[in-house]
């Protein structure tokens, strides 16, 4: 019975490593098990805005990119529809690395009441499963307990999507006149430098064409 019972342990760990190095949507970090993180980990400070919000720790946290998006290839990648779903971690692997970014970055509250979050999303070539592109992202202030997690951050995220993905709708849609875009690096920057800002700043990094 004990043979059998060490048996079903150590094949339940090796399925979580084999889950963890197969991944393959963006640039894969391997995380196999909550305890051996911890003992690794480096200790994360946040950083907040005049205003409270929070910011990641720009050492533990500096952003990380998906070699699959460029410029070039907006049309097939985050400008295409539903292609976050195509390259986001499953619960699976992100719920232990959760846990982990909490320890990092001591957080002490509820994590059903923080998001495990992308630094550079998505939806903005971030990399999916690259621990220096993911942080567990404290509620905005004024946040109410047991009211799950409402990030105004993604608002902004979506809206550097709109201005990228112009790019690639100007020929079709405002032929012969003049339209400004957001360059994809340029949206990835303002968002790393502090995202509460980028969708302001953003109005004078445009481009016209």
């Amino acid at each position: 019975m004990l043979v059998r019972w060490i048996r079903r342990r150590v094949m339940r760990r090796l399925a979580v490593i084999v889950l963890a190095t197969t991944f393959t949507g963006g640039t894969v970090a391997t995380i196999a098990h909550h305890d051996m993180v911890k003992r690794s980990a480096p200790v994360c400070h946040y950083r907040h805005t005049k205003s409270g919000q929070p910011l990641p720790d720009q050492r533990c946290t500096p952003g990380a990119l998906n070699g699959a998006v460029s410029q070039a290839t907006l049309a097939s990648t985050i400008c295409r529809a539903g292609y976050t779903a195509t390259v986001r971690p499953p619960a699976a692997i992100t719920g232990p690395e959760k846990k982990a970014s909490a320890y990092a970055y001591r957080y002490r509250g509820s994590l059903s009441e923080a998001e495990f979050d992308h630094l550079i999303p998505l939806e903005l070539g971030g990399a999916a499963n690259n621990p220096l592109n993911l942080w567990l992202e404290p509620p905005s202030p004024g946040h109410q307990p047991r009211q799950g997690f409402a990030n105004p951050k993604d608002m902004v995220e979506a809206g550097l999507n709109r201005l990228v993905c112009k790019a690639i709708h100007l020929r079709s849609h405002h032929a012969g006149s003049a339209t400004s875009y957001l360059p994809l690096h340029i949206a990835q920057q303002l968002i790393v430098s502090d995202w509460t800002t980028a969708l302001a700043r953003a109005r004078t990094a445009s481009v016209t064409r």
